[in-house]
């Protein structure tokens, strides 16, 4: 792991630590909508994030950790993205946060945040067995085509 990757892991943990977003109560009173200021630093992180990498891909530079450049392409969302939403929120608002600060939870000795990692893992591997199961269903599903009626 390359050092800038390690500052600034250690800065992202400790600024999620200092603004509570490692709290389950603050997390929980968010998704209530009792308090907003999760979604404003959330809104302020993308913003500054969205106008940070377009400048970054307009200078041509390549990314710290792993140098490649810096792009990426425009996807429409499909009902795949939206079940994927509904699922994150579902484990969001069961577990009480989001993987992004499980590392600082676990830093700050909050052992519940193993089961939002336990939970993250089952998840990643449950999606790769069933995208294999459906690419395995539909190769048998579909018929192979050897040309002949072509054009009929």
């Amino acid at each position: 792991m390359k050092p800038i990757a390690l500052l600034f892991g250690t800065g992202f943990g400790f600024m999620l630590s200092w603004a509570r977003i490692t709290d389950y109560d603050v997390i929980r009173n968010m998704l209530l909508f009792h308090e907003f200021d999760v979604y404003f630093m959330m809104g302020a992180a993308m913003v500054t994030s969205a106008i940070g990498v377009r400048l970054l891909r307009a200078a041509g530079l390549k990314a710290v950790v792993g140098g490649e450049p810096i792009a990426w392409t425009i996807t429409k969302p499909t009902r795949h993205h939206a079940y994927g939403s509904l699922l994150f929120g579902l484990g969001w608002g069961i577990a009480g946060t989001c993987p992004g600060p499980i590392a600082a939870q676990l830093g700050r000795g909050q052992w519940a945040a193993l089961f939002t990692v336990a939970g993250a893992f089952t998840g990643v591997a449950l999606f790769g067995y069933l995208k294999d199961r459906v690419k395995q269903a539909a190769a048998v599903s579909l018929p192979k085509s050897d040309g002949a009626g072509a054009g009929m």
